[in-house]
């Protein structure tokens, strides 16, 4: 026996409630079984092996004969009934619907044109549920929220828990649905073949009643007097999104800046308004705006010339004449608020515009005059003034945010190849003197950095003695340096970085490989000389080498 909760008096909720120790099935019950190959619904107080709810019970008559009926002999049975195929209703009747056309009344308070409205609605009937949808057709301009009506379900009939069916439709009577009287008139061709084949005799159709006050209003309004004042409403319904385009030029003569400006101006035929857009050129030194002039009506004629209109805003009673388009003529200027524009071109609309309504103006474009175009003035580059290096500086003169100098592409692509000298400090303190430095060539850019060997007790701190720049040889301008190159590094030559003198003693074999290559462009006495010198301390070499000792150390 299954526990009640409601008996007691205790709610339902988390904490109010205890676990049943006598419950021992917590089976979920089957709703569905299947028939003949389709699945059906169960009742609810039905077990695991009983017979679903049938949707048509038997009739008291159909119960009489089955009781009375005499069985067959008890030894033979012949039975000849032939039995249907079971087929469910929502498969029998699937996409199969019943459609009535009716109307119901609705009252109309506090409106002195109408006391009640005629809508119109559609009644969808669907056999394969027995539900129900009603819908609204839409009527132009009613006003009214129009569509579906009543959402797809089963319709209940009465208090007592029926619902509707097919066999309670017929035309000619009311269906009350929610309070609301549904009279119906006609229905289609398949709603009327199906109930006549179910044996239901359909009433006489019944035409569709209009609704007054909508008649009413298709009849033809009465004709009214026009006022002397024009209709803004006709107006603004067909003069709408009408425009016309005027291409001028800003007549500015009379002014420094003499360059003609290009303009368009748009004269709105809804309500005789004009405003001018300016075309804006690239790079012609004006400040970009949309609008030259806001929308708005222009004077033409005041009736007082004394009026100050600078300080004040004029009215209807202050403008005796306003710009209509017969002031706008292709080829002429028109002076809109003490500017003058000179018309040279309209678009296509405005063109047939003219044609109609002004066909002695004649609209023919005009050429317009060609801008004498200034020089462009040469960019002359400052002297340098010595900070950082040529490059950097002169990207400060090419644009407003410096970039980065672009630097040789071969040289990139053949890599970083470093030329290494060994160099004495040519001074004449005697404390330079044994001060050993390393010079190195940067292929890629051209740069030479200066190393310090350190050498202990002399009283300097060996290291970096200058780092990656361009070195420019003495006398050179400033304005085009001559910077140093691998053809003026020969043994023995002097080179001077920043007012320090250094005298190259030695250089690296790979030095020698390299000019080697391309020796068509290094002079003879440089090769000769790192030939001569290296050649020297190769033989120096070769003895100590013969002997077992380690070779000495190259000064490179």
């Amino acid at each position: 026996m299954a526990f009640n909760w409601n008996n007691y008096g205790i709610p339902f909720l988390p904490g109010y409630s205890f676990r049943e120790e006598r419950k021992s099935s917590f089976h979920l019950p089957q709703t569905l079984i299947y028939k003949n190959g389709f699945a059906l619904p169960r009742r609810p107080s039905a077990g695991i092996g009983q017979e679903p709810l049938v949707s048509e019970q038997l009739s008291q008559q159909e119960i009489s004969e089955l009781s009375f009926e005499k069985p067959d002999l008890t030894y033979h049975f012949d039975d000849k009934t032939v039995y249907e195929d079971f087929i469910p209703a929502y498969v029998k009747f699937d996409k199969k619907v019943l459609c009535f056309f009716a109307y119901f009344l609705e009252d109309v308070w506090n409106s002195p044109d109408e006391d009640h409205r005629i809508r119109h609605v559609v009644i969808y009937y669907y056999l394969e549920d027995d539900s129900m949808c009603i819908w609204e057709s839409a009527v132009m301009n009613s006003g009214i929220s129009q569509g579906k009506r009543l959402k797809r379900h089963r319709v209940p009939k009465n208090d007592r828990g029926d619902y509707y069916h097919w066999k309670d439709f017929n035309l000619g009577i009311d269906l009350e649905v929610y309070g609301y009287k549904y009279h119906l008139t006609h229905c289609d061709t398949f709603t009327k073949d199906f109930m006549e084949h179910e044996g239901i005799v359909l009433n006489e159709p019944e035409p569709m009643p209009e609704d007054p006050y909508i008649k009413h209003r298709q009849l033809s309004p009465p004709p009214r007097i026009t006022s002397p004042t024009p209709d803004i409403t006709h107006r603004f319904l067909t003069m709408d999104l009408k425009v016309l385009r005027f291409y001028a030029l800003y007549d500015k003569s009379d002014t420094p800046y003499e360059d003609p400006r290009p303009m368009i101006i748009y004269y709105y035929l809804v309500d005789d308004t004009v405003e001018i857009s300016e075309v804006h050129e690239h790079n012609s030194g004006w400040n970009p705006s949309s609008r030259f002039l806001r929308r708005q009506k222009i004077p033409k004629k005041l009736k007082s010339e004394t009026a100050p209109s600078c300080i004040m805003e004029l009215t209807k009673k202050d403008v005796e004449e306003y710009y209509s388009p017969k002031d706008f003529q292709l080829g002429q200027k028109v002076t809109l608020l003490n500017h003058h524009f000179l018309l040279y071109n309209c678009d296509a609309f405005t063109k047939d515009y003219y044609q109609k309504n002004f066909p002695d103006m004649e609209m023919k474009p005009t050429e317009i005059p060609v801008k004498k175009e200034s020089p462009i003035p040469e960019k002359h580059i400052p002297p340098y003034n010595g900070f950082g290096s040529l490059e950097d500086s002169l990207q400060n003169c090419l644009s407003l945010i410096p970039k980065r100098p672009k630097g040789n592409l071969q040289k990139m692509l053949k890599g970083d190849t470093v030329l290494r000298y060994s160099a004495r400090l040519d001074s004449v303190n005697p404390e330079d003197e044994g001060r050993q430095f390393v010079m190195s060539y940067f292929l890629l850019d051209d740069t030479i950095s200066i190393f310090e060997k350190p050498v202990c007790n002399s009283g300097f701190i060996g290291g970096k003695f200058l780092r990656k720049t361009c070195v420019p040889k003495p006398g050179s301008s400033v304005e085009k340096p001559e910077f140093y190159s691998p053809v003026d590094f020969a043994i023995g030559a002097t080179v001077e970085v920043l007012g320090h003198r250094f005298v190259l003693t030695g250089a690296a074999p790979q030095v020698l490989k390299y000019l080697e290559s391309i020796s068509s462009k290094i002079p003879s006495h440089t090769l000769d000389s790192l030939r001569h010198t290296l050649g020297e301390k190769m033989a120096e070499n070769q003895p100590d080498e013969q002997n077992g000792e380690e070779p000495k150390s190259s000064p490179t």
